[in-house]
């Protein structure tokens, strides 16, 4: 606000709305479903004061600029204001609205000259996003609370993200590994002191070619090990190429979150806070306030022509032509991006990190940092490699090779192995998006005539990996990918999906919680639709159509109402309650003789006298699986990590750690007589060396 002050100088009166001042109410739906889905809005509790001052200043001024963020919901809040301040009513004064991307002057100033009425399209788009949600929120989170608990919500986006991540834990439990080996061979080059480490690719075919081959187990890689001992290895091929590395594209709201959680370490919600402190402007010594980037809720990559003029002359100045990007980059739109607004970038490249790293704090420094230097970077030339790939075939010593089968001649086979050499940095002087695999180096002179000496085979057992749980970054790029939300909605998701304690975060990973698990389960199976993807998807896609004047606000919501209202009459027939609370158990209260109950906390279950207030007798609940710990005998429960996610630990802990993520089975291992654990519907043994898997009920023989 400051900064926008300093830009038009006296004339002007600067001040802030502080975000909405109008909103439907808390206390009820506040949408007349009998008169053509009406909403009814009210002022917000505590904005009463700050509107009153608001409307002196509309009495002095001779023209009103509304210049809320410039999006959607900017373009609602200008429209709520002007309702609430009753501009309409005011004959002898303009009211405009106005948009910009940065708040710079020349950006600030520039709107002025184009100054617009308020685009109801626009408007009519976020009403239905607000209806809708609140429709989801008020009819199904009631549902919630009669068959689990009170305090539980569901929501249109947020159902969807918490079954995304249901999805990915069933399918990481269920995972079955899959056994696979490597054979890689080491050979000394003759005249170079550097070994040579190249991987099998596979057996030599009819023409002499190479043929892709896949090692699935221990006797097949030792059968080539065997029938190669001896043997003669050469170089059949050595092929150099040349290949680029493209600059990334600038930062959009999805891609700045992701990598500010890969490189820094922020979550998305911090992510969004910073970005938000930057792009209002943070007091430079020596320049006042000063806004750093322009807006951050964008998921388009267009830069602006003068935005790309100054990082062209910047990288030229510093780094040389060979550096500047002959075309920049443009990201092939696929429908779901609205291009409303440019990508996140500095709003003036020329302002160095290191110059301004005084007047910020440690985590504004490395934002601002990690999006200036994505910005320079994509408009930087590529970086080039030079690539070698050595064809290395191995030939038996003996064509009588007692690999052989059935006597006939033991193929040749190949290894391969390749290189990459930098030949010219690029845009890698400024940013490195991600360190590349470490290449082998090749020896000088290496060519198709060196003699190759065998040194050793190392074969190596390895077994494939589930998908990896959701993190935050990963998570956002789903949600991207699908087209459920908008660059405003990501980081809300997910805090709301935490706060609820659906999910918990360990580390960086996303992991389901018990009550999430139920909720996600009545929500699948009573409002199947609210929480598939592609139907959160196509809702986006006529919000998008609203916003564009192509579809009407309301038709949409006459479509969604009515099923949504059946589906929630109908759950509340057919859905059993979740006895997730208050279950009667066997043990005795100590204090009172009452029969405990069973409480649900912010970790799990407990024990809890149903006498409260006059007892307040707790005790932890423990729930035996009926299988005894393979390190100390005793039982095996239920327990809940202190975030709230479920594992399976020994009760006698802490002086047993013992402790698995899968249910145990009471079924041993009749291969090794270790600890059979459940996925889905087989049963692993938990040591990965045994690797034995069987289907559930199904006997050792039949499994053969």
């Amino acid at each position: 606000m400051k900064t926008i002050k300093k830009f038009l100088g006296s004339s002007y009166e600067v001040a802030a709305s502080n975000g909405h001042v109008r909103d439907l109410p808390k206390s009820k739906m506040g949408i007349d479903i009998e008169h053509d889905y009406e909403p009814r809005y009210i002022t917000i509790r505590g904005k009463g004061e700050l509107l009153s001052g608001l409307r002196k200043l509309v009495k002095k001024a001779d023209r009103i600029y509304l210049a809320t963020d410039p999006d959607r919901e900017g373009e609602a809040i200008s429209w709520h204001l002007k309702a609430a301040l009753k501009l309409d009513d005011i004959e002898d004064k303009q009211v405009s609205r106005i948009t910009f991307n940065e708040i710079t002057k020349k950006a600030v100033t520039e709107s002025l000259k184009n100054a617009r009425d308020i685009d109801m399209n626009l408007v009519d788009a976020q009403q239905t996003r607000r209806i809708l949600d609140r429709m989801v929120g008020y009819e199904i989170s009631p549902v919630l609370w009669e068959k689990v608990k009170r305090g539980l919500s569901a929501g249109r986006v947020q159902s969807v993200a918490l079954r995304m991540i249901a999805d990915r834990e069933d399918e990481i439990n269920s995972f079955i590994p899959q056994e696979y080996w490597s054979l890689d061979a080491t050979f000394k080059v003759e005249g170079s002191t550097k070994p040579l480490t190249a991987r099998y690719y596979g057996v030599a075919g009819k023409d002499g070619k190479p043929v892709r081959v896949d090692l699935d187990n221990e006797e097949q890689t030792m059968r080539i090990v065997k029938g190669l001992e001896g043997g003669a290895f050469s170089i059949r091929e050595i092929r150099r190429s040349e290949r680029t590395r493209k600059s990334p594209l600038p930062f959009t709201t999805s891609t700045l979150q992701q990598e500010a959680s890969k490189v820094l370490n922020f979550s998305t919600q911090k992510t969004m806070r910073i970005a938000q402190q930057l792009y209002e402007g943070v007091e430079v010594k020596g320049q006042g306030t000063v806004a750093l980037i322009t807006y951050l809720r964008t998921d388009s990559v267009r830069v602006s022509d003068e935005a790309q003029a100054s990082a062209v002359a910047f990288i030229g100045e510093n780094y040389g032509q060979q550096y500047v990007m002959e075309q920049a980059r443009e990201d092939k739109k696929n429908g779901k991006v609205q291009d409303a607004h440019e990508a996140i970038r500095p709003t003036d490249v020329y302002r160095l990190p290191a110059q301004i790293k005084d007047s910020l704090s440690r985590e504004q420094f490395r934002l601002y940092q990690l999006i200036w230097k994505r910005f320079v970077a994509s408009r930087m030339s590529a970086a080039r490699y030079e690539t070698t790939q050595v064809r290395i075939v191995g030939s038996p010593a003996d064509t009588g090779s007692s690999a052989a089968a059935d006597g006939e001649r033991f193929p040749d086979q190949f290894f391969t192995v390749s290189a990459s050499r930098l030949l010219f940095e690029g845009y890698q002087k400024v940013y490195i998006e991600d360190e590349e695999e470490k290449s082998p180096v090749l020896g000088k002179g290496l060519d198709e005539s060196s003699t190759l000496t065998l040194q050793e085979f190392d074969p190596r057992q390895h077994f494939t990996q589930p998908a990896p749980h959701y993190t935050e970054a990963s998570l956002v790029r789903a949600l991207e990918e699908q087209g459920i939300g908008r660059p405003s909605t990501y980081a809300p998701t997910i805090t709301t999906i935490l706060a609820r304690r659906y999910i918990v975060k360990e580390e960086k990973n996303l992991y389901l919680t018990e009550l999430g698990d139920i909720v996600n389960g009545i929500m699948k199976e009573a409002f199947p639709s609210i929480v598939d993807p592609m139907f959160t998807a196509n809702m986006e896609a006529l919000l998008d159509g609203i916003a564009d004047g192509q579809v009407r606000w309301k038709t949409v919501i006459e479509n969604f109402y009515p099923d949504l209202h059946e589906a929630v009459l109908q759950a509340e027939k057919t859905l059993e309650k979740v006895h997730i609370a208050d279950e009667e158990t066997e043990e005795i209260c100590e204090n009172c003789g009452r029969h405990m109950v069973i409480k649900y906390g912010p970790h799990g279950k407990f024990l809890a006298c149903p006498g409260f207030p006059e007892c307040h007798n707790t005790k932890p609940y423990y729930e035996k699986i009926g299988v005894e710990c393979p390190k100390c005998g005793k039982d095996i429960i239920v327990r809940m990590s202190k975030k709230g996610r479920r594992y399976y630990g020994c009760m006698g802990n802490p002086e047993c750690d013992f402790m698995v993520w899968q249910k145990p089975s009471p079924e041993k291992c009749p291969r090794c007589g270790g600890l059979m654990l459940e996925k889905g519907n087989r049963l692993v043994c938990a040591d990965s060396e045994c690797g034995f898997v069987k289907n559930r009920g199904e006997s050792e023989e039949e499994q053969r």
